[in-house]
């Protein structure tokens, strides 16, 4: 990528930018998916054509999912989900009948340990932690709990 005039991403080195008279061309490249896009059909292509001339390569169209995102382009935006996600996630876990709450928890609660309580499975927790992390990626409102959650995962 570098030798056809791509930047590597500061953060993020699976991103590639390349800037042609303020025309930017970006690919995002992901173990053997890629997301590219280009401000104009000429880089599009051209990006198209390199890329097949050097791999092994078949382009799906209009991306519609990407690593457990749902995207629908529309016009003007893109709009990104994880509702599949997240109710794959409610099944695996088997909270289909659980109750739901409008704000996942209050931020003035100080949380304590329950000497009183049972022990959770710890794998079982962490898996859930996990789970919910990636989830974060579409729902920032659940960032707060989830990361309050994730500083119990060891037993003190």
């Amino acid at each position: 990528m570098k030798n056809n005039g791509y930047n590597k991403g500061g953060i993020d080195k699976t991103l590639f930018v390349k800037n042609v008279k303020g025309k930017l061309m970006i690919a995002q490249i992901y173990v053997d998916d890629i997301v590219f896009v280009g401000m104009s059909d000429h880089m599009v292509e051209h990006f198209v054509n390199q890329m097949k001339s050097e791999f092994e390569m078949s382009t799906t169209g209009e991306l519609n999912y990407f690593l457990g995102l749902q995207v629908k382009q529309m016009e003007d935006s893109i709009f990104i989900s994880q509702s599949k996600y997240a109710k794959k996630l409610v099944k695996k876990f088997g909270l289909e009948s659980a109750t739901h709450k409008r704000t996942p928890a209050a931020t003035h609660i100080k949380l304590t340990k329950d000497e009183s309580g049972t022990d959770v499975d710890q794998s079982l927790y962490r898996s859930m932690i996990g789970s919910l992390l990636f989830l974060t990626a579409s729902r920032p409102n659940i960032t707060f709990s989830v990361g309050v959650c994730a500083r119990y995962q060891v037993k003190v």
